[in-house]
């Protein structure tokens, strides 16, 4: 299944992005199929991984936008590299409004996906709404005070202090670069052991193992689970219970709030991912949360 690229707009950049067109009318209404907005985490681009996750909810009948932030993969935008958290919230709204757009799409069947970072996101832009159909959260990163916890806990401590001392260095104006994940005892966003091996296996063309050090302080106020009572649709939270990135707590008490259906795995971040053990199941219960969401009533569904 090969996508469209397509482009849109957000701040006055030009954003790329893959549209998947669903497949049959399982899910089709007279206004159309519905469509899911999608989104990588820290650092990610959607060539990294994001296409076995579309495909599966495409091939189940919706259609997926699929896009990179500003600053990172396809799309336009500098600086380079840089997590910005207000920008990229800004970046998933500009993609709903594009994702309305597509030809084929039922506009009041918008579904928000996100994962890890992006998983989070989708709770700030879901919240208070009352035109989002559905919500998707994988292994969501909703509280950068607990995230930073986790990392305090599962990280040697000088890997931390040294990637906080250059996360100060560049927001003090001197831009200081670092690997998004590197080994243990290197200098990286992530050293957790394992890390490097799973990230780079999902790495397509435009990925690019670097980050803006200012990430950490980026994310460390970062708390999208403040929002989670303000969500009224439809919503799955996926939790991998044995998160070493994405404290699985913090996922748990947010999902309670928004009232969601919750699916445990029990593995760690990257482990539902495509080629890992719990890829299939994740995707599994993605398209049987949508089909229950927008399957016609006469429908049965397994």
């Amino acid at each position: 299944m090969s996508p469209e690229t397509v482009t849109f707009t957000s701040g006055g950049v030009t954003l790329d992005a893959w549209h998947f067109v669903g497949s049959g009318d399982a899910l089709s209404s007279p206004a159309g199929r519905p469509v899911v907005v999608m989104a990588h985490g820290v650092g990610g681009t959607k060539d990294s991984g994001l296409a076995s996750f579309a495909e599966g909810l495409a091939a189940a009948g919706c259609d997926v936008l699929a896009f990179d932030y500003r600053g990172f993969g396809a799309s336009g935008g500098t600086p380079r590299q840089t997590v910005s958290v207000e920008g990229q919230v800004d970046d998933y709204r500009a993609a709903v409004e594009a994702a309305r757009r597509l030809p084929g799409v039922d506009p009041e069947r918008l579904v928000l996906w996100g994962v890890s970072l992006s998983g989070g996101h989708v709770f700030a832009v879901a919240a208070g709404r009352d035109d989002i159909a559905a919500m998707i959260s994988l292994t969501p990163l909703v509280d950068g005070v607990a995230a930073g916890r986790l990392a305090f806990s599962n990280h040697k401590k000088r890997e931390l202090l040294r990637s906080t001392i250059e996360g100060f260095r560049s927001k003090l104006g001197s831009t200081r670069m670092m690997p998004l994940v590197a080994r243990p005892g290197e200098l990286g966003c992530v050293t957790l052991e394992g890390s490097l091996e799973d990230y780079t296996a999902l790495a397509g063309p435009t990925w690019v193992n670097e980050l803006d050090a200012t990430v950490g302080l980026e994310l460390g106020n970062h708390r999208p689970s403040k929002l989670a009572k303000q969500i009224t649709c439809p919503t799955l939270v996926q939790i991998a219970d044995f998160d070493r990135s994405a404290p699985p707590q913090a996922a748990a008490k947010a999902a309670f709030n928004a009232r969601a259906l919750v699916r445990h795995y029990p593995g760690d971040h990257f482990d539902v991912w495509e080629g890992k053990p719990f890829h299939a199941a994740a995707v599994k219960h993605q398209v049987d949360f949508l089909t229950r969401t927008f399957a016609p009533a006469t429908q049965p569904v397994g």
